[in-house]
């Protein structure tokens, strides 16, 4: 054999996910995993029963259409037209997917041809500079900026615009945004909105955490006047129902831009989780008051998890969604995140992740690390208590 690389080039620079080490150091040190975003209690009983139902009626047992079946793909049209007045056609409109991972990753090798600028909201998730990367596409990280105003992390729109240049092809947008938790408000999503049609630019929307806006409420860029037609709306059922392994997404869009991107998914998983559809369909008609309590649940833990994080010397940025808190390790003294969660589980039992590895600009993301929230409030109090001696009480919030 020949001394050339196995793995192609364009995935040289990705590594194990940092998901993988730290659930793995969490596994061997018996420390709590705050690290990966997956809830320690399972969602809806009768959205579980569904899925039992389906599997003994034999509902999605074999391959299921391509597209999704369609009692899921007509819920997920009734969704966004209860939840934010916009009309899907569910036959040419809407594609099921195996989760928004996957959503990403077609939307971005059916539309990105090699050369392709594809700007993306820095730090972001994981899979996007993987999904670019194999697509071809060159990725322009346009950075999110701890704000001391807000207290959080914004974007700079005169930074975006300047992003812009005649190869630019797609924005990569996440709002609610993971690691940071920054909503992007009105003003900013009429903004980009301005901008995308200006200079022609399609636009991917990773939206997995609408249901999970704190501060606020959820605006979809695909609403905003000349988004719809240019707009890949991408959602998922395992952040809203906390069913995460059964990794059911979907894509909304116009019956081009849809039938671009199945082009792409039908030679990734061609489909998947067929009597979980079924199940998500009926999760996805849940009454209004299932999202109400979701929220309502996810703020005390946030302000469970705050209090305890700011008690223990963390700078903490209080996230406006997701179920992630964004902490500066500084004031306990380091500026190295990944250091800092490396020796985390064993120093504390608790088990976090560096943002750096969200980041193309390393040195700006070294000193923050992300905790996630959605774990029994037994659990973040035990976890609050082992971060307690890591230093000195702090009174407030960042």
């Amino acid at each position: 054999m020949n001394d050339r690389p196995l793995l192609n080039r364009r995935l040289a620079e990705f590594g194990t996910t940092v998901f993988a080490e730290m659930s793995a150091l969490a596994q061997a040190t018996g420390a709590i995993n705050l690290g990966q975003g997956f809830p320690d209690t399972d969602g809806p009983e009768e959205v579980r029963e569904a899925a039992v139902r389906a599997l003994r009626d034999g509902l999605g047992n074999q391959y299921p259409p391509g597209p999704g079946v369609p009692e899921l793909r007509h819920a997920i049209a009734e969704h966004q037209q209860h939840r934010y007045a916009l009309t899907y056609d569910p036959d040419t409109e809407v594609l099921v997917t195996a989760g928004a991972t996957e959503a990403i990753a077609a939307s971005l090798l059916a539309l990105v041809e090699p050369g392709d600028e594809v700007i993306a909201l820095e730090p972001y998730y994981d899979s996007y500079a993987a999904s670019i990367a194999l697509a071809g596409g060159t990725r322009v990280p346009v950075q999110l900026r701890p704000d001391a105003g807000s207290g959080t992390f914004r974007l700079d729109l005169d930074e975006l615009r300047d992003a812009v240049t005649p190869r630019t092809r797609l924005l990569l947008l996440n709002t609610p945004h993971n690691p940071t938790g920054t909503v992007l408000t009105r003003d900013e999503l009429a903004a980009v909105a301005a901008l995308a049609v200006e200079r022609d630019l399609l636009v991917v929307t990773d939206e997995v955490y609408e249901h999970l806006v704190l501060d606020g409420a959820h605006l979809p860029l695909a609403s905003f006047p000349g988004m719809r037609e240019r707009t890949v709306t991408i959602s998922s059922s395992g952040k809203t129902f906390s069913f995460t392994g059964w990794k059911v997404g979907w894509v909304t869009s116009t019956p081009a831009l849809v039938s671009a991107v199945r082009s792409a998914k039908q030679f990734l998983t061609f489909v998947s989780a067929g009597p979980f559809q079924y199940a998500i369909a009926e999760a996805l008609r849940l009454p209004d008051a299932y999202y109400d309590d979701l929220r309502d649940s996810l703020r005390a833990k946030r302000a469970l998890l705050t209090d305890g994080l700011t008690a223990a010397g963390f700078g903490v940025f209080r996230p406006s969604g997701t179920y992630f808190i964004t902490t500066d390790v500084r004031p306990l003294g380091h500026t190295d995140g990944i250091d800092f969660c490396r020796h985390l589980p064993s120093r504390a039992g608790v088990v976090a992740i560096p943002n750096a590895v969200f980041y193309d600009d390393k040195p700006a993301g070294s000193p923050f690390v992300r905790f996630a929230f959605c774990k029994k409030d037994e659990v973040l109090n035990e976890a609050a208590e082992r971060l307690a001696g890591l230093g000195p009480a702090r009174s407030a919030s960042r």
